[in-house]
């Protein structure tokens, strides 16, 4: 019911057009795609860790985030009839090749301490996404990428948003392979003597990882951090069985993402901060957090 434009619950047992068109084409897509989008990335968050074996790994310090608008950028400029579904597919296969690079990555590398592994990520980030800048400033659209870019559920509205439902089948495959990518954070060898096909189960969560992360940038932008904290929030209460806290870690990034945005909403009233900026500022605090408590271990 926040918003520029203020919705009375008078108006709508009135049955007013204005306020229920308001609300169904406007408020409740956003919520939607403000819950999906949670649940996406924490889930997303939760099989990067488990892959890794490091509990500081999300789409935002692996370089997924930046590899998909890197492919959203050269969609838009080499193939511009492509529209949302050709855009997601091109930033699909470079967050799905950038993965691929990364893990092999820290696989051959062997860090000593683990807080290691996501400042090589942000590196790795830091490095797409300038290369992201600098194809967007040879085609003139700096100011169009960062404006459209930076996570922000105020230009959702009834059919621009529908691809995030995409996200609905991923969570449930994910359940579904639950066992398996706990098995996986075992590790490579562990996994495989217990009979785990280790390969194929990597492959299928770097493409549920990438399905998300692409789906969630076309449609709202770039938002860190939530992949990361809430999946470390409910592994330090209720351990790593993902078969029982996948609900919780979803339920988790669902009401983090959905409070960001009721803050950003609230802070400059009638006008928003965007969640990617709030997510951000907050994420961030609760990941140094992690950081300097795993430190002091």
């Amino acid at each position: 019911m926040l918003g520029a434009h203020t919705i009375a619950w008078a108006d709508l047992s009135i049955g007013s057009g204005e306020a229920w068109l308001m609300l169904t084409a406007s408020r409740l897509p956003r919520l939607v795609a403000i819950l999906l989008t949670g649940i996406g990335l924490a889930v997303s968050g939760v099989i990067l860790q488990q892959m890794v074996q490091n509990r500081f790994v999300e789409p935002g310090t692996s370089g997924g985030l930046d590899a998909a608008k890197l492919g959203i950028l050269i969609a838009l400029t080499q193939i511009p009839t492509a529209g949302k579904i050709g855009q997601m597919l091109l930033a699909l296969a470079f967050c799905l090749a950038t993965s691929l690079v990364y893990i092999a990555i820290i696989r051959r590398i062997q860090f000593k301490n683990t807080t290691l592994v996501p400042v090589i990520g942000l590196m790795y980030g830091g490095l797409l996404s300038a290369c992201a800048e600098f194809y967007a400033y040879q085609y003139n659209i700096m100011q169009s990428m960062q404006g459209w870019l930076l996570g922000d559920f105020s230009k959702v509205v009834q059919g621009q948003y529908e691809v995030i439902y995409l996200i609905l089948p991923i969570v449930a495959v994910t359940y579904l392979y639950a066992h398996r990518f706990t098995v996986m954070g075992m590790g490579e060898e562990t996994a495989k003597s217990l009979g785990l096909g280790y390969t194929t189960t990597a492959a299928m969560g770097l493409m549920l990882v990438a399905i998300t992360v692409s789906v969630t940038v076309i449609s709202v932008g770039a938002i860190y951090f939530v992949g990361l904290v809430i999946p470390n929030l409910v592994a330090l209460h209720y351990g790593d069985n993902l078969r029982h806290t996948l609900p919780t870690v979803a339920l988790g990034g669902a009401l983090l993402l959905l409070a960001c945005d009721i803050v950003g909403r609230l802070l400059v009233y009638p006008f928003e901060v965007p969640i990617g900026l709030t997510a951000g500022a907050i994420g961030g605090a609760i990941f140094l957090a992690l950081i300097l408590r795993g430190d002091q271990r």
